[in-house]
């Protein structure tokens, strides 16, 4: 019998695929990446959450706010239609709350993650 090499996917059809903690850590990792200036948001999901991430961050860290804030906004420049208020963003399950997203974010952010 033959075994079959798995099929490598794309990063962000891999993100739909993992368990939930694993789809936060991916997205996690995203806006750190973003919050450093590294990178644009993707897809609406981590548009929306950079924004969201944007607004909770500002009196922590101003500068990764900023990073945030601006690539959130470019996205949504290209994709208005697909920007949501932030209880709608909690209420997908894209985030389980803005205080975890706030600490387990500014961890990342910070290294110590």
């Amino acid at each position: 019998m033959a075994f079959l090499e798995p099929v490598p996917q794309p990063a962000e059809q891999q993100a739909w695929t993992m368990t939930a903690r694993g789809q936060e850590e991916h997205l996690l990792a995203r806006c750190a990446a973003i919050a450093h200036g590294a990178g644009q948001p993707l897809d609406p999901r981590e548009a929306n959450v950079c924004n969201v991430a944007a607004m909770i961050l500002g009196r922590h860290l101003d500068r990764q706010a900023r990073n945030l804030a601006r690539a959130s906004r470019r996205y949504f420049e290209a994709h208005p239609h697909e920007k949501l208020e932030p209880g709608q963003v909690v209420g997908k399950g894209w985030i389980s709350g803005l205080p975890r997203l706030r600490d387990m974010l500014i961890r990342k952010i910070e290294g110590r993650s």
